[in-house]
């Protein structure tokens, strides 16, 4: 089994790389972390781009209980991606309004990280590199990069490759 990590910025073409390197793979788990669409429509035809992609042979799983699935796994898992995750368990935990970060959200990422670096399955898993642009003007801005940051580099640590995209580049890094 290997555990990818696939980072980049906004559009760098991370997500289509990560399916890519599981293109020929039959039965692959696609984890979508990312909100429903709802009444965004600019949203919504990104989440029809992603679901356009993949092969229909694939399943898609909507969910945040990404140690559960990991821990289950017995085919290729491909996850997209972290970063919505990390929002969505921010959110779930209100840690935006909290003065200090809620300790759930501390115990879902160390869940994660021990289910990454256990799976019996191959796992890819897409995440964005926020530590190399604007930095944030805001306490929220700056708690979710310093918190995807730490998330990243943790998933890092236990990861047999781990990749960067700029301009649709692949760069290995491990």
């Amino acid at each position: 089994m290997s555990r990818i990590l696939v980072l980049g910025g906004a559009r760098s073409g991370k997500s289509a790389y990560a399916e890519s390197a599981l293109s020929r793979t039959a039965a692959v788990r696609y984890v979508a972390t990312g909100y429903p669409a709802g009444d965004d429509p600019d949203w919504a035809s990104r989440v029809a781009q992603h679901r356009q992609r993949r092969p229909e042979s694939w399943t898609t799983v909507e969910t945040l209980d990404l140690a559960d699935v990991l821990a289950d796994a017995s085919t290729p898992i491909l996850i997209d991606c972290m970063s919505l995750w990390l929002t969505r368990t921010l959110d779930a935990f209100d840690a935006w309004n909290a003065d200090t970060l809620p300790s759930g959200v501390t115990t879902a990422v160390d869940e994660v990280v021990w289910a990454w670096a256990s799976s019996a399955a191959d796992v890819i898993a897409v995440s964005n590199e926020t530590g190399l642009g604007v930095i944030p003007s805001t306490r929220a801005g700056a708690m979710f990069r310093d918190e995807l940051g730490n998330l990243n580099r943790r998933l890092a640590a236990v990861s047999d490759e781990v990749w960067l995209l700029i301009a649709g580049l692949p760069q290995r890094l491990k």
